[in-house]
């Protein structure tokens, strides 16, 4: 009697991750990601993409003086490297090392051809890591989904929705009220 062997996915360390990149591995214009040892490839940025992160970007730029406004960069979460199209981090220098966990103050994602994925996969690793808050930006719904109370099993308990007629402010930088409807102005 054959045994039945399942097979299994071969997950890849950040480090193997970093190696595939400088061997050559990844074409250079390629968008990809790494989320709890697997690849991912990203969605192009259209125009409408584009255009929300840089209204976050003008919006969030009032935090400067609190927080580093870090810009469709990598940040470091155990075996995950995802690239939040924005992220508010603790001030400090970010040279020689990412971001990690417990210097995000505020992670946002915008999406309009990839809320799922956001939803369903990049959303609960940042809240099994321990990021304290992170918005979805929903570019087609013109609302922001605000997830808060990470939870090391289920990603956030608390979800909060929010339509462009509101106001929203971050957790760790209360003084910084955004008025939604400015993001689609």
């Amino acid at each position: 009697m054959n045994a039945v062997v399942e097979p299994r996915r071969h997950r890849i360390t950040v480090a193997e991750y970093h190696q595939m990149g400088e061997a050559g591995i990844f074409d250079e214009d390629a968008r990809i990601e790494l989320l709890e040892g697997e690849l991912f490839d990203m969605a192009p940025i259209g125009s409408k993409h584009a255009n929300t992160v840089a209204r976050l970007v003008h919006l969030f730029y009032a935090a400067k003086d609190s927080a580093v406004v870090w810009v469709q960069n990598p940040i470091a979460l155990a075996d995950s490297e995802p690239e939040p199209d924005l992220a508010l981090l603790k001030p400090g220098n970010y040279w020689d090392q990412l971001p990690a966990a417990n210097q995000v103050l505020l992670l946002v994602e915008v999406a309009d051809s990839s809320a799922r994925h956001d939803r369903e996969k990049k959303i609960p690793v940042y809240g099994r890591c321990g990021i304290l808050e992170t918005w979805l930006v929903d570019v087609n719904a013109r609302q922001v989904e605000i997830y808060r109370e990470p939870s090391p099993t289920t990603g956030y308990r608390a979800v909060l929705m929010r339509g462009e007629q509101d106001r929203a402010v971050p957790l760790a930088l209360p003084e910084l009220e955004i008025a939604l409807g400015e993001i689609w102005r």
